[in-house]
């Protein structure tokens, strides 16, 4: 066996040049924003029959693209998937060896080809036109086939691409995405897409957890509730507080009536005046009037009521102001709301 030839770069201190080094990096930024100032002018008529085209889909946008048209086009058809357009992306090489099926009469394709003459793209286009599937084409070049047989054409051409050589495709795949974000977010406007239908579609991230998260999902309820009566002691109170952990407990009546709470804060404010914990009425040294929430609101509105208030701990209410359960601020840690 012949010995395999090292392809190992050395780096020669003496030719690394950091100026230059940070001179092209920013040729490269100032080339590509160049490229995408320039599609301000492609958002014509035909982007607004695009965008028409895609909100009567009865079925799915799907996206296909090969190389780093590809790489492109699985990040498009994902912001939309996740934008309120159901979309996916298929690979055309695969398309052509049975992923086609994939592809029905009711959806729309949207094809990325820089030169327009992709021919894994152009393999599979008369059978999308025989299933009579409505096809966008995004390309650098108005005259290529993909563009003259689709049904739409965005035209996202570039003067030059950012690589030195004009070889590796990198103003071309930036124009590209961006056009697809443009798409995705005027779909999303245009159905009225909000933050908690984001929510549902993101329900592992913050957002998710901040718009779908109730309070009754975190809270304390039953016998982990900390609460103690109001003729009870304050020794009373700091050992249910010691053995709830919560660093709190509610003050309430034989009715379940909250008439206050006592807190890790109060606790010091109690020993700074002296008072014989002991002895002490918990209704002498409680917090009265308390800031409460209920079950059935977000966790972050929740965490908005103690942020404003500056308090680490809440208790939860029914509609009768009757303790229901309770909370506090590592709770909403826990549940990654904070």
């Amino acid at each position: 066996m012949g010995q395999e030839k090292s392809h190992k770069v050395t780096l020669d201190p003496e030719k690394f040049n950091p100026d230059q080094i940070k001179k092209l990096g920013l040729a490269v930024i100032d080339t590509e924003l160049s490229a995408v100032n320039a599609l301000r002018e492609e958002i014509d008529d035909s982007f607004v029959k695009a965008c028409e085209l895609m909100l009567g889909c009865k079925g799915r946008v799907v996206v296909v693209g090969m190389g780093k048209s590809g790489h492109i086009g699985n990040k498009i058809a994902a912001t939309m998937a996740s934008t309120g357009t159901p979309a996916f992306f298929v690979h055309p090489g695969e398309a052509s060896h049975g992923d086609l099926g994939m592809i029905t009469p009711k959806d729309v394709v949207i094809a990325l080809s820089n030169s327009g003459e992709t021919g894994e793209i152009l393999t599979i286009i008369p059978i999308l036109k025989r299933l009579s599937v409505p096809m966008i084409s995004i390309t650098g070049n108005r005259a290529s086939t993909l563009s003259t047989e689709a049904d739409i054409n965005l035209h996202a051409g570039v003067e030059k691409e950012a690589c030195p050589l004009g070889l590796a495709p990198t103003s071309s795949t930036t124009v590209a995405l961006v056009l697809g974000d443009a798409l995705a977010v005027a779909l999303l406007d245009a159905r009225g897409f909000t933050e908690e239908d984001f929510a549902l579609s993101h329900p592992g991230g913050s957002l998710g957890r901040r718009l779908l998260l109730h309070v009754k999902d975190i809270m304390h309820t039953g016998d982990k509730i900390p609460q103690v009566h109001e003729n009870d002691t304050l020794r009373d109170a700091l050992l249910v507080m010691t053995e709830k952990g919560l660093g709190m407990t509610a003050i309430v009546d034989n009715e379940q009536n909250i008439l206050g709470i006592y807190t890790d804060g109060d606790l010091r404010r109690t020993l700074d005046k002296n008072i014989d914990v002991h002895k002490a009425a918990i209704k002498d040294v409680m917090t009265a009037n308390c800031k409460t929430t209920q079950a059935h609101l977000l966790a972050a509105e929740a965490l908005t009521e103690m942020q404003q208030n500056k308090i680490n701990a809440m208790l939860v209410v029914d509609e009768n102001n009757k303790l229901t359960g309770a909370l506090n601020m590592h709770d909403l840690l826990r549940a990654g709301v904070v």
